[in-house]
């Protein structure tokens, strides 16, 4: 289980972040006493959820011309 500190550090993001998205919910944790604590594969979870794959346009050459599409 990692500390609010070490998800932040591992997010690459201030501990701010990490308390704001745990008020909003955003994120599972898990109460220990009266400590937040993560588990490492939600924190992976929340990685993947917040992935966008890009788009790539092909470039095609059409008579004389480049067209995307």
């Amino acid at each position: 289980m990692l500390t609010v500190e070490q998800a932040a550090q591992r997010l690459g993001t201030g501990v701010r972040f990490v308390r704001r998205i745990v008020a909003e919910r955003r994120i599972r944790f898990y109460k220990v006493g009266k400590y937040v604590r993560f588990h490492p594969d939600d924190l992976t979870d929340y990685i993947r959820q917040g992935r966008i794959d890009a788009i790539r346009p092909v470039l095609r050459y059409r008579k004389g011309e480049h067209v995307y599409g």
